[in-house]
């Protein structure tokens, strides 16, 4: 019985070790905390949604209630981020409507990562 108990041991040790040195390949992303909080006032939102006036899914952006073309998020995202002050971190809302693609979302967090901005997924609570 005792030599069951040093297997059963070494395999403990051996999958802690080897949980260890597996890294991850996933975006940073900070996610909303559930609850009642304040929030910051150097908040920026980007807010992602489908023109429900066409037929093929083009997307609209809006940037702090500023209509952008999809090509200028980047560039917009970086300029409202500069306008904040130095001692303070901007935090970039998305809210990304439920029919915009993930591979659409990826891509704003991407810009995100990219310039070292921290990003949070806007989500319904329900």
């Amino acid at each position: 019985m005792s030599s069951m108990t040093d297997l059963v041991f070494l395999l403990l040790i051996f999958f802690i070790l080897a949980s260890t040195l597996v890294t991850s390949s996933a975006l940073d992303i900070i996610l909303p905390k559930s609850g009642a909080q304040t929030v910051k006032k150097n908040n920026i939102t980007l807010t992602v949604y489908p023109d429900t006036l066409t037929v093929n899914n083009v997307l609209k952006f809006n940037l702090d209630g500023t209509n952008i073309n999809s090509d200028d998020v980047e560039n917009s995202l970086i300029a409202a981020a500069s306008k904040v002050s130095a001692e303070e971190e901007p935090i970039i809302i998305l809210r990304a409507h439920k029919d915009v693609s993930t591979g659409e979302t990826v891509r704003i967090l991407d810009i995100g990562y990219r310039n070292k901005m921290k990003m949070i997924i806007a989500t319904d609570p329900n």
